[in-house]
């Protein structure tokens, strides 16, 4: 499973170093329409490719708009949904988002089920680990085709977990021992890994050449550019062209000390789970506090921290997915202010987002992917057996 999850990551790797100029000087030509259209799919790719309900992911991404509109409008400059209070003119910082909804939803989740941890002793024999790698060069296919699936899901963006169940369900239709997937087959292992972990890196290409993030993590990473003053997109690539192949190759060194140290450190982490969950969990707690605090300096964002723990909890509780809500909190107000910009340019006229092939092409096939739930329902209603009006005789006695 390592192993596979470090091919699968060095693969995307190789296509960001290759694809990303590209398509970073292609998207040098993108003005508000067109960089609208992107962030419109980029929303519209989680109602058509998601896992979940379409309506339960809606709400999570309204949720999210709302939040982003909270605080100072940058076309107008006016205030909007701040109720007078003054802290809320920045609006809600996604960190302090993403520490409550992950970080404390989590714990709350945990402490609710009971959690106990039971660690296990473990260790790495080098002659097994060795034994496998010989192995693994037999299934070059299944890791080249978990490969592809899983950098057209994190480009798209699908995600990592859509990634893994496709990746292996191709595997096991394609594989000999395909019946045998489910008792230990190391096919069966290979094509979820590489394509979650290849999913999880080719996001990252979106995010560098476009501004727009392929999956949560990528958000996460999209804020921290923000934060040091780093504009991801295609400028960034001219700009700051020495920050950007210089963490394309951290990508390389990381997916290479990754696999020592997680191969190594097996042991260790087995261990850490002898500790009683009530002392992890304050220690949790305490460590999210200090990180929202950090972000502003200011007590409010503790409160609000906590708040976005008990939403994570309700979400996990009543299966609303959290990816969404943060997608939509960390780009709603670039979609919107590409939208009105837009708007502005053709004076009120929608019709602009169909007025040259490209941006015509992006818009038309969001506008599918939002409606596919519906679309695919329809195919499998016309694709249905037709049940006979009238019922088959029944044999004589």
């Amino acid at each position: 499973a390592f192993t596979s999850s470090f091919i699968g990551a060095l693969v995307a790797v190789l296509v960001i170093t290759f694809l990303a100029p590209l398509v970073a000087k292609f998207a040098l030509k993108f003005g508000a329409p067109e960089f609208f259209a992107v962030y419109l799919l980029t929303f519209c790719s989680f109602v058509g490719m998601g896992k979940g309900d379409p309506f339960k992911i809606l709400v999570s991404m309204g949720l999210g708009f709302a939040m982003a509109a909270v605080g100072m409008d940058t076309v107008t400059g006016q205030l909007r949904m701040t109720f007078g209070l003054v802290e809320l003119m920045r609006g809600f910082d996604f960190l302090i988002a993403v520490i409550g909804l992950f970080g404390i939803g989590e714990i709350l989740l945990s402490m609710e089920e009971g959690l106990e941890f039971k660690g296990k002793s473990a260790r790495i024999n080098p002659a097994v680990v060795w034994k496998t790698w010989k192995e693994l060069p037999k299934y070059w296919m299944t890791s080249l085709r978990s490969s592809l699936v899983g950098i057209w899901m994190g480009i798209t963006p699908g995600g990592a977990t859509p990634a893994s169940f496709m990746s292996y369900g191709l595997a096991k239709k394609f594989s000999r021992n395909g019946h045998k997937f489910g008792t230990g087959e190391i096919e069966g292992v290979i094509a979820p890994e590489t394509a979650a972990h290849a999913a999880g890196t080719s996001a990252l290409l979106p995010m560098l050449a476009l501004g727009i993030p392929g999956s949560p993590t990528a958000a996460v990473l999209l804020g921290g550019l923000l934060i040091w003053g780093l504009q991801p997109g295609p400028l960034l690539f001219v700009e700051q062209k020495d920050f950007v192949w210089g963490l394309i190759a951290s990508m390389y060194l990381g997916n290479l000390v990754g696999l020592i140290v997680v191969l190594s450190t097996v042991p260790l982490f087995a261990s850490i789970l002898r500790i009683p969950f009530s002392i992890i969990a304050p220690v949790i707690i305490v460590i999210c506090a200090i990180g929202a605090y950090t972000v502003h300096s200011a007590m409010l964002d503790i409160w609000f921290m906590l708040g976005f723990g008990v939403v994570g909890y309700v979400f996990k509780k009543l299966d609303y997915p959290l990816a969404p809500l943060v997608l939509a909190l960390v780009l709603g107000d670039k979609a919107e202010d590409s939208f009105r910009q837009a708007m502005l340019v053709s004076q009120g006229e929608v019709s602009i987002m169909w007025a040259n092939p490209l941006v015509g092409t992006i818009t038309t096939v969001a506008l599918v992917m939002l409606c596919w739930p519906l679309i695919s329902k329809a195919i499998a209603l016309v694709r249905a057996p037709k049940v006979s009006e009238f019922p088959a005789e029944r044999p004589v006695d």
